[in-house]
């Protein structure tokens, strides 16, 4: 069995890889180039051998590796959504996908209660003002002024593994947490009600704050539109710890700019892939300068990979076991549905 590394692999994390192999079974690592990331390779580090791999893991697959893949049977992907993946590829070419699972949940989760309580607070605005020799006096501007979090009402979209670690931290705030999710008939242990995805417009306004934990997938983009946006209260806080794309940015930005939201906290943007005209080079991160809004709190994708740990522990050790399950010819435990597309 032969496995290729997508990432500029140390040779400790190698050796965990290489010794749940079976005998003759051999891990190819690509040879370390100057780059931004060593979690990152381009298409020449491993386009050669990527013909005869069963396996490939990690974080990246280069454009066309797949073409080359002919004789992969499995994938072990190192985050937790698969939407960058070309799917029906994978499907056609009977390839089984793992991704990390949990792995990051609990680092997303503690991100996402952070996100929120700098918003609840109005940390950003509070410490920019100290920056700027600004008192501003108790009962002053409405911007300046915090929310509770007791008693308050969470709505999390999506009760995955992230979604169900957020419920978790906002009841020990003595939150009422109400789920969104695919299987609103499927009892949690945390939320007291939980709702379907026809059924988002009936959730979003009971919430004092609404946080984006689901997946992005055909139906989950842009679920978060002017409709969704209009049905939540005012003094809500839109906190998104998924996908950029599940929420329409405009219509995001109409809302904030009207006050019709209380503020909004992100660690993830949106991806301009089909920007008109192709070739222009759109202010970063954003079009229509969300990012400068004063509402608006970002970090710039460090939920988890601002987390070293994270990587080179926890997740090295969930595709590990994912490793470990294909080569006892047993379902890997965080097997991926290509239909579903987590």
């Amino acid at each position: 069995m032969k496995v290729v590394l997508t990432w500029y692999a140390t040779e400790k994390e190698a050796a965990q890889i290489r010794e749940v192999l079976p005998p003759g079974g051999s891990v190819f690592v690509p040879p370390l180039r100057p780059s931004f990331s060593r979690y990152e390779v381009r298409h020449e580090d491993i386009a050669d051998e990527v013909a005869n791999a069963d396996v490939l893991i990690g974080w990246v697959l280069p454009e066309g590796i797949l073409a080359k893949a002919n004789n992969l049977k499995a994938l072990v992907w190192c985050h937790a959504g698969c939407d960058e993946l070309d799917l029906p590829t994978l499907k056609a070419k009977k390839v089984v996908v793992a991704n990390i699972g949990p792995a990051n949940a609990i680092a997303v989760a503690e991100h996402a209660m952070a996100l929120l309580l700098s918003s609840a607070k109005r940390i950003v605005v509070k410490h920019q003002a100290v920056l700027d020799s600004h008192w501003e006096p108790p009962g002053g501007r409405p911007e300046y002024a915090g929310a509770m979090l007791q008693g308050k009402t969470v709505v999390v979209v999506g009760l995955g593994s992230i979604g169900s670690a957020i419920a978790k931290r906002c009841a020990g705030f003595e939150m009422k947490v109400i789920g969104v999710r695919r299987h609103a008939d499927r009892a949690h242990d945390i939320a007291e009600k939980v709702y379907g995805p026809n059924d988002l417009v009936k959730a979003l306004p009971l919430a004092d704050f609404v946080v984006l934990a689901a997946p992005i997938t055909k139906e989950t983009t842009y679920m978060i539109e002017e409709t969704a946006l209009a049905a939540m209260k005012p003094t809500a806080f839109l906190i998104n710890i998924a996908r950029g794309n599940l929420i329409k940015e405009y219509a995001l930005y109409a809302a904030l700019t009207s006050n019709r939201l209380a503020g909004f906290a992100t660690d993830v943007w949106w991806p301009y892939t089909n920007a008109l005209p192709a070739t222009y080079h759109f202010p970063i991160p954003s079009r229509s300068g969300l990012q400068r809004h004063k509402l608006v709190t970002a970090t710039g994708n460090q939920a988890a990979s601002g987390i070293a740990e994270v990587k080179e522990v926890f997740i090295l050790r969930e595709a590990v076991k994912n490793l470990v399950a294909y080569v006892a010819g047993k379902p890997m435990p965080n097997q991926v549905s290509l239909d579903l597309g987590y």
